[in-house]
């Protein structure tokens, strides 16, 4: 039987009420790198779920920019996962990819599912393959991927994200690693 969104929804649950009063940054990356990360049956059960949502199309589904980059809303915030949103989204790249510049006004939380080895995604504290990302209240990036392609499975505190803002003229860019 296939994967639907509501099992991952559903499994993202407990997840949930386990970061819903963390806020996000670098001791909270630190955290679930150590505790939720790749061999944990959170991330395994979370990523295997990803990987067969991409592969029967519900989820990442949605074109951002081609077929390299996609993404979709899994579910809105609600009260059920206290006021949080899941989005997927798809980036593949060889060599560095770009996706739209944005803002996470109360932070992000961030599961990094190489689908490609060697894939992987820019956070704020360097290069992320297969493990987590937790980027701060009121950061701003580009999403970059290098290495071939993953999915991103994040996490957003009431749904916030926003795509109205100008990335700095001298935003540093990447090298690629």
């Amino acid at each position: 039987m296939s994967v639907t969104p509501e099992d991952l929804i559903e499994r993202s649950i407990p997840f949930v009420d386990e970061i819903k009063n963390r806020t996000a940054g670098a001791e909270l990356e630190t955290w679930l790198n150590e505790n939720r990360g790749p061999g944990s049956q959170l991330w395994d059960d979370l990523a295997r779920m990803v990987k067969e949502g991409v592969a029967d199309g519900w989820a990442a589904n949605i074109e951002v920019d081609g077929p390299g980059y996609r993404r979709s809303r899994i579910i809105e915030p609600c009260e059920r996962l206290s006021w949080f949103s899941i989005t997927a989204v798809y980036l593949n790249s060889v060599p560095v990819f770009r996706g739209e510049y944005h803002q996470h006004p109360y932070g992000e939380i961030n599961m990094v599912v190489p689908l490609d080895p060697g894939a992987l995604l820019r956070g704020p504290r360097g290069w992320q393959g297969p493990g987590w990302t937790s980027p701060e209240p009121g950061s701003h990036h580009y999403p970059e991927v290098v290495g071939g392609s993953l999915v991103a499975l994040f996490y957003l505190p009431a749904g916030r994200i926003s795509y109205d803002i100008t990335a700095p003229a001298d935003y540093a860019a990447s090298d690629g690693r």
